[in-house]
């Protein structure tokens, strides 16, 4: 190489760290600020093309110790195990020792009333399965745990029939999932965490990635994020099942396994990414088949593959997938084209992801701002807009409070306990699970009423009343 074409390389070597030490400074700051406004507590990895440009945690994984995240903090995954088990059926399979279209009750007789579900429709979403997290609360004992073997004889002596013909719809269900993992237990002759540990977390050296199930077998581990939920009516942070929040499907479904129950960290689901696309786990044919967007009898698209939501089409394929569980977020997405991936793992169940925002700055396009900035009014300012607002059409009932700086909103029929902020002096903005947009304004009117309007999206869904209380 001559001297010019150096000259030229180191260049473009030095403009490349340059970018990328804009783009990590520019992603640190938005994750900043959102931790700053109460919508992130968790950890972050942002990786492009090879290369790491953020990978952090902000906020505490244990709030009574302080001790604060980093990026090996280790977090529940909710639904984003269920690649996990996907995956180990995909094993399976090309061990030989299942079919895609093996029915269910192959290897579940007990479920024999299910027989028309194959393998295929579970992985899917197409089986026409009643929602176990829905029937348990109802028909089952709350002091007790349940495991997965609990949960096929519940169903095996209730007998409940399917939904929809299996093949002929898509409808996302965890029952699918919990009765795959069932399935590659009575297959594999091992528990689900040992064959998920022996065939994928240690092959791949993910030393911090297991199967967990806190309440039924507690253990003491090492950086472990401590979830949490906001006490009613306060900014205290507590865990689910604590009676100022009261819910306890989180611990008498514990023992449940396949459609959740996966923790790890983002440097080892970055790992996790890389074995995925490189097909030296899978290989392109099995990677392929697992990211394909299928269509059922009736010729609609399932935008779901093995245990990954798809989008984007064949040429712009992205998949990932998101979780929420016992105060738990998790996002994971990675990006074909443009060989990106975006990971947040977060201990707080009403935390955001800036999916926007972040693809706008790698993008290098204009930021159009995702998640606002607070501003700050006085606590009158706010507090002024405290009352009860009655929806004219229907008669409801929306309970406005104020909360350190903050407008709670329920209803007389909901209590949704959702805090905002105000980003104007007339307008707050919703702190909502995975960062789904809702805003609040206020209009005074000439009669001496306060309008409230409710918005998703920049789209009004929903209008109040409330008579100025002078």
């Amino acid at each position: 190489m001559n001297k010019t074409g150096i000259t030229t390389l180191l260049l473009l070597i030095c403009t490349n760290m340059y970018a990328q030490k804009t783009s990590r400074a520019r992603l640190d700051s938005v994750f900043a600020v959102m931790y700053n406004q109460k919508q992130f507590n968790g950890s972050v990895l942002v990786a492009e093309k090879g290369k790491v440009l953020l990978a952090k945690g902000y906020g505490f994984r244990d709030t009574l110790s302080r001790y604060q995240t980093n990026k090996n903090t280790i977090y529940e995954l909710g639904s984003c195990s269920k690649q996990f088990t996907a995956a180990a059926i995909v094993l399976l399979h090309r061990q030989g020792l299942l079919q895609y279209d093996d029915a269910i009750d192959t290897y579940i007789p007990e479920l024999k009333q299910w027989h028309d579900v194959k393998i295929y429709d579970l992985i899917r979403h197409t089986s026409g399965l009643p929602e176990y997290i829905g029937d348990m609360a109802k028909k089952w004992d709350h002091k007790k745990i349940a495991n997965n073997k609990d949960l096929i004889v519940f169903y095996a002596l209730r007998k409940d029939t399917l939904s929809f013909k299996p093949g002929s719809m898509h409808r996302y269900n965890n029952t699918n999932y919990a009765l795959l993992a069932s399935v590659i237990e009575r297959i594999s002759g091992k528990t689900y965490a040992d064959y998920l540990g022996d065939n994928i977390f240690r092959p791949l050296k993910m030393k911090s990635t297991f199967v967990y199930n806190r309440r039924l077998n507690p253990k003491r581990i090492k950086n472990y994020a401590t979830r949490y939920v906001w006490k009613r009516q306060s900014f205290d942070k507590i865990t689910s099942e604590n009676p100022d929040y009261g819910d306890s499907v989180v611990y008498y479904l514990d023992g449940i396994v396949g459609n959740a129950k996966v923790n790890s960290t983002i440097l080892d689901l970055y790992k996790w990414e890389n074995a995925l696309k490189s097909n030296n786990f899978f290989s392109r044919a099995e990677l392929e088949m697992m990211t394909e967007v299928t269509k059922t009898s009736k010729g609609k698209n399932i935008p779901y593959g093995f245990g990954l939501e798809l989008s984007g089409g064949k040429n712009k394929l992205s998949y990932g997938h998101t979780g929420s569980w016992d105060g738990y977020a998790s996002f994971i997405y990675h990006s074909v084209s443009k060989d990106r991936t975006i990971i947040t793992l977060q201990n707080f169940k009403m935390g955001a992801y800036p999916f926007e925002t972040v693809n706008q700055i790698l993008d290098n396009r204009k930021i159009e701002i995702e998640y606002p900035k607070k501003i700050t009014l006085p606590d009158a300012q706010i507090a002024k807009y405290a009352g009860t607002y009655i929806t004219k059409d229907d008669g409801e009932e929306q309970q406005i409070t104020y909360l350190a700086g903050h407008l709670v909103h329920n209803t007389n029929r909901i209590k949704w306990d959702m805090r905002f902020f105000p980003i104007a002096e007339n307008e707050f903005q919703g702190i909502r699970q995975g960062g789904a947009d809702g805003v609040l304004r206020f209009t005074q009117l000439p009669n001496q009423e306060i309008k409230l309007e409710m918005l998703e999206y920049g789209k009004v869904i929903g209008t109040a009343f409330r008579k100025n209380n002078n």
